[in-house]
């Protein structure tokens, strides 16, 4: 099933969440608690996703001649102008994160590094798999979403080797552990309470600098 993306336009009173897919290795195994992850959105009334597949993206490797922090977050590749535009446009965001290394996927890092302002004071929430379920990319993850100054949820989904396997091998769903599904609805809860929290803090602000 091919992921789509809501219709935000007539969604306009629901939370704008990114659903950032982050690997691009062509047998990726992302596509799966991404379409799980969009499922599990669908059924509320309050988040409209959107993916935002790093394939598609076409993000150079940060190449900046200045850190965003000295250039009043601009970028001077066009692509990454673009992303840091859809970044600005969303109230927070899930990410698919794939354990390399003990850590996250270069794509991925380099996703986060090419916007700055537009991430500021909006939740994130991280589904992970691999070895111990990706949480030790998650973890370093957190640390850049801190100093990027999200505000990365507590409750994550960790798709452990049991259930990886499961999938991969012998044809099971996410849907057959009752842990993932609980731990899916513990994000989307989570994340729908911060990013409607943080977006009310956000509309605050701008109407009394307007003001």
């Amino acid at each position: 099933m091919k992921l789509r993306n809501n219709d935000l336009e007539k969604c306009t009173a629901m939370l704008k969440i990114g659903l950032i897919i982050g690997s691009t290795r062509p047998n990726r195994f992302a596509d799966i608690p991404a379409r799980w992850i969009a499922e599990g959105a669908r059924q509320r009334t309050d988040l409209a996703l959107t993916v935002l597949d790093l394939r598609e993206q076409h993000l150079p490797l940060f190449d900046e001649p200045v850190p965003p922090a000295r250039a009043n977050g601009t970028y001077s590749r066009p692509e990454a102008e673009t992303w840091r535009h859809k970044i600005g446009a969303l109230d927070g965001f899930i990410a698919t994160v794939a354990e390399y290394n003990h850590g996250p996927t270069a794509v991925l890092k380099n996703a986060f590094d090419s916007a700055f302002h537009e991430w500021k004071r909006k939740p994130v929430a991280f589904i992970g798999y691999g070895g111990v379920g990706g949480a030790r990319a998650i973890e370093q993850l957190r640390g850049v979403a801190i100093e990027l100054q999200m505000a990365p949820i507590k409750h994550e989904v960790n798709i452990t080797m049991e259930p990886f396997l499961g999938i991969v091998q012998h044809g099971k769903a996410l849907d057959d552990y009752p842990h993932l599904v609980r731990a899916r609805e513990a994000l989307l809860e989570d994340l729908a309470w911060w990013g409607s929290a943080l977006k009310a803090a956000r509309d605050g602000q701008q109407s009394a600098v307007a003001a």
